[in-house]
Parts: C-alpha cells; sequence; structure tokens
C-alpha cells in the first residue's frame, strides 16, 4: 500500500449542489463524501439504487455538513440520462459541481450499450457527453459551474479513429478503454474552449486518480469470463509502492472540482511516483489530447451519435 498520506483542503462548499455518477463506491464515492462534508448538497448518480442508498447512509453516519439524495442513472442507456436529466430540471436548481466519474474498464469481449454503442466508449465518453450536454442549462444557471471528467493514465494509450469509433472492426479490452478515456480528456478541453467561446461561464477540467485500489479494477474485467489478473496486478503495484486507497486517489478529483487556482482545461493527477500516487497537481495531456481539430471532429461524431446539442440555443438567458 502507498505510504502517501497527505490530504488537500477543500474550500467551504456550503450552498452549492454536486453531481457524482459513480458515487457508490471508489473515487466517486470518496469524491461525494468529501463534497458533502465540505457542506455542499450531493446527488449520488448511480446505475444501483440500492447501492446508492448504501453509500448515502454511509456518507450520512459521517455527518456531513451538506444533504444527500440519490437518483438512478445508467451512462449506457440515452433514455436513462433524459430521465436523470428531466428530474434535474424539474428540481429547478442550478447545478454547480458536476463529476464525470463513472466508468468501466478492459471488458474482455465487445459489448454493446442499450444504444448500440461499444460499451467502454458509449458509457465512458458518450454517457457523460449526453448527461453534461442535457444538464447544461443547470450548470450555465450558477454563472461559475465546474464540470470534472475523470480520465485515466492509460489515455496516454489511446487512440481515437473516427471512422472504427466503436470498436467494430477490430477491438481490443485495453484499447478501448483508453480510447474512452483519451475521448474525456478531448472532450475536458473542447467543452472549456466552447465555454469561453459561447459565454458559458462553466470551467471544464480533466483528472486522473493514477493507480487506485477500486471495484473497477475488477468489475469490466469480469464480464464475459472470470478473472483474477485485476488483483493480481494490484498486489504487484502495491509491492512497488504505487497504489492508493480510494480516499487518496479521489484527492486529484476533489480537487479539480474545488480548488481556487484550478485553470479551465487542466489536467490533474497525482504527482508521485511515475504519476500514479501523491498529492494532485497539474499533469501533462497526452499529446494526441491537444488536437484541437480532433477534439472538433470528436465532439461532432458525438452530438451524431447522441443526439444531443450543446448549441448555444438550448442555454436559457
Amino acid at each position: 500500500m502507498s505510504n502517501v498520506t497527505q490530504d488537500i483542503d477543500i474550500p467551504d462548499q456550503t450552498g452549492k449542489l454536486a453531481v457524482v455518477t459513480g458515487a457508490n463506491s471508489g473515487i466517486g464515492f470518496e469524491t461525494a463524501r468529501r463534497l458533502a462534508l465540505a457542506g455542499a448538497d450531493v446527488v449520488l448518480a448511480v446505475r444501483d439504487q440500492a447501492k446508492g442508498d448504501q453509500a448515502m447512509a454511509r456518507i450520512g453516519a459521517a455527518g456531513p455538513k451538506g444533504a444527500l439524495s440519490t437518483e438512478p442513472l445508467d451512462l449506457s442507456s440515452l433514455d436513462s440520462i433524459r430521465s436523470f436529466a428531466e428530474t434535474m430540471a424539474a428540481r429547478g436548481r442550478p447545478i454547480d459541481i458536476l463529476v464525470n466519474n463513472a466508468g468501466i474498464m478492459a471488458v474482455p469481449t465487445r459489448h454493446t450499450t442499450a444504444d448500440g454503442f461499444e460499451l467502454q466508449i458509449g458509457t465512458n465518453y458518450l454517457g457523460h457527453f449526453a448527461l453534461t450536454g442535457r444538464l447544461l442549462p443547470l450548470l450555465v444557471g450558477t454563472g461559475s459551474a465546474r464540470v470534472v471528467h475523470v480520465s485515466s493514465r492509460m489515455a496516454r494509450r489511446g487512440y481515437i479513429d473516427l471512422g472504427d469509433l466503436q470498436s467494430e472492426r477490430k477491438y481490443s479490452p485495453w484499447g478501448a478503454y483508453a480510447e474512452s478515456k483519451l475521448g474525456n480528456l478531448l472532450f475536458a478541453r473542447e467543452m472549456q474552449r466552447l465555454s469561453l467561446r459561447e459565454g458559458w461561464g462553466v470551467l471544464s477540467v480533466a483528472s486522473h486518480p493514477g493507480f487506485t485500489r477500486t471495484n473497477l479494477l475488477k468489475t469490466g474485467r469480469s464480464m464475459g469470463r472470470d478473472t483474477d489478473r485485476g488483483e493480481f496486478q494490484t498486489r504487484l503495484a502495491a509491492l512497488m509502492g504505487v497504489v492508493m486507497e480510494p480516499e487518496q486517489g479521489a484527492l486529484a478529483t476533489i480537487y479539480a472540482a474545488t480548488g481556487p487556482d484550478v485553470a479551465g482545461g487542466a489536467y490533474y493527477g497525482p504527482g508521485g511516483r511515475f504519476g500514479l500516487v501523491g498529492m494532485p497537481e497539474t499533469t501533462r495531456m497526452p499529446k494526441q489530447a491537444l488536437d484541437d481539430g480532433l477534439a472538433a471532429a470528436l465532439w461532432q461524431a458525438a452530438e451524431r451519435l447522441t443526439g444531443v446539442s450543446f448549441a448555444p440555443g438550448v442555454i436559457p438567458a
């Protein structure tokens, strides 16, 4: 286990509303917990309502200053995303923080979402794209909202092939995952560019958790076949001192969501050994994530595939 025991100071979040996807465990749970302890009202957006309620009870037992609620959200379903956004819109309260955290990793064989997308790009990237677009009016409503796109060190190995975005010609478990996480970085930068151009007032940033011991390491890999490879890799990383527990792995995401000096379009991750452990700091994006033309083309593809537009006309005055 890593010996990193440092923490960050989180500014008072009283009065703010935060939405955290995949908040029932791992990075999402810790992010939701810390935001609530700092005073934010937090919506735990989860695929499994029972697990979400259990997570809410655990956070509630810690005595948070902010109010907690759970809402069902399956990012592999555009219908579920639409329903969630409609529920939030009906509440009528602007969203100050959106943490696009939920994800699935290294599914052994190619699976598809309810809408026919390859499961990893469909959930990790397209699902969060559609969600953010549908919540955009509520984000713009605060005048100073933040969207945090949780990526991965694996994004460095990603490649965006717009001609085979769904990995129909060739599927690789890790390749599809890396593609989706590179997509999140391109999403973060393009959203920041559009926010500045269109005057949305939304800060779009990215983060990654380094190597953190979470359910993500085994959930995706268990689809289609049983494997203990994730556990083996975690044990090996622990022996090398490059694995963190979720409390520490979530710090980069929490900093991106709350830090006073966070810059739009920037990327935050652990600053320690190999960029896998340590306190959060600004980190370099992969070269392909800095391709503005690719970012714009991928954005257009996502709009076409999801049917969700971020056009200025959908934003209330």
